[in-house]
């Protein structure tokens, strides 16, 4: 009972940096925008929301930090892509590019250093419950703020009068235009919405998960992330389901060391990227079905002067 309550509390510890992450990428690439720098961004916001931490000792001071690092990112990434009119997919690759290779240099003092002890993780009463306790509620408090964030962002998304708006601009910007709407204002502010949520997600990993900076710490959850979007077609709640399957498979090398299975480390650690694969090319067989749930002006640049 004790290994399997430990399972699921490390799936749900897993899976939480992707659930951040993907609901960023739920809300911009609902509005029609795609941005493929997320690995960048949640890099910008480790070794920010770490230096941070490591400097001042406040937890909630680091996630801030890395939470505005990774807006500061999507700024930039808006700018060209919204103003400027650059092509979406070129500046979000060079986003993820240029967001490693400064978080490396930024992160160079810290490689090695460790974080001082933070306060004890779990939900206060709830935590000591046999079983139950440690599998669902001994986790930091980031793992249930992200599940309440995919409650906000359903509500956003289906019973807010913004959200219905946010979704007329990614099926049909010029629709919305004609309507009166700033699509470009709308697109830039979802965003930076992604940016944060990114750099949250990123600060988690580097405070939460591994509490340490190392370079490349991401290890290619950013890509997940965006691949999970896909897999759970635009849905906030498939997107949950998605994030801590996810979670399951990275965290499966090691609970099936704790059982005994001995499975040679670098098979286990493809396992995230293999599944990534598969998801995908599941999904490609059946184009309808994306075509039906994928936002039409995904990736597509307007312009409000044609």
């Amino acid at each position: 009972m004790s290994l399997t309550a430990s399972i699921i509390a490390s799936t749900l510890n897993a899976g939480t940096p992707l659930l951040i992450a993907g609901l960023g990428i739920l809300i911009h690439e609902r509005s029609g925008v795609l941005n493929l720098g997320i690995e960048g961004m949640m890099l910008m916001g480790a070794v920010c929301g770490f230096a941070t931490t490591y400097v001042t000792g406040s937890f909630a001071l680091g996630f801030l930090v890395g939470a505005l690092a990774g807006m500061v990112m999507a700024a930039v990434f808006g700018f060209v892509v919204i103003g400027l009119y650059a092509n979406q997919y070129a500046s979000g690759l060079a986003l993820a590019l240029f967001g490693g290779g400064l978080s490396a240099f930024l992160g160079q003092p810290y490689q090695g250093k460790a974080l001082a002890e933070r306060a004890a993780c779990g939900i206060p009463g709830l935590e000591s419950i046999p079983f139950i306790g440690e599998a669902f509620f001994s986790n930091h408090w980031m793992v249930y703020a992200a599940l309440v964030g995919v409650a906000l962002v359903w509500w956003f998304l289906y019973r807010c009068r913004w959200g219905l708006v946010l979704r007329a601009v990614g099926e049909s910007p010029k629709s919305a235009f004609a309507l009166g709407y700033n699509v470009r204002s709308i697109r830039f502010a979802a965003v930076l919405f992604g940016g944060l949520m990114s750099g949250l997600a990123g600060a988690y990993l580097s405070l939460v998960y591994t509490p340490l900076w190392a370079e490349a710490m991401t290890a290619g959850r950013g890509w997940i992330a965006l691949a999970l979007v896909t897999f759970a077609t635009w849905r906030p709640m498939r997107v949950v389901l998605g994030a801590y399957l996810f979670g399951g498979v990275t965290m499966m090398q090691f609970n099936m060391q704790a059982v005994g299975i001995e499975v040679p480390s670098q098979i286990m650690s493809m396992l995230p990227y293999l599944a990534t694969i598969a998801v995908l090319v599941l999904i490609s067989r059946n184009p309808k079905w994306i075509a039906r749930n994928v936002p039409l002006s995904l990736g597509k640049v307007f312009d409000p002067r044609s």
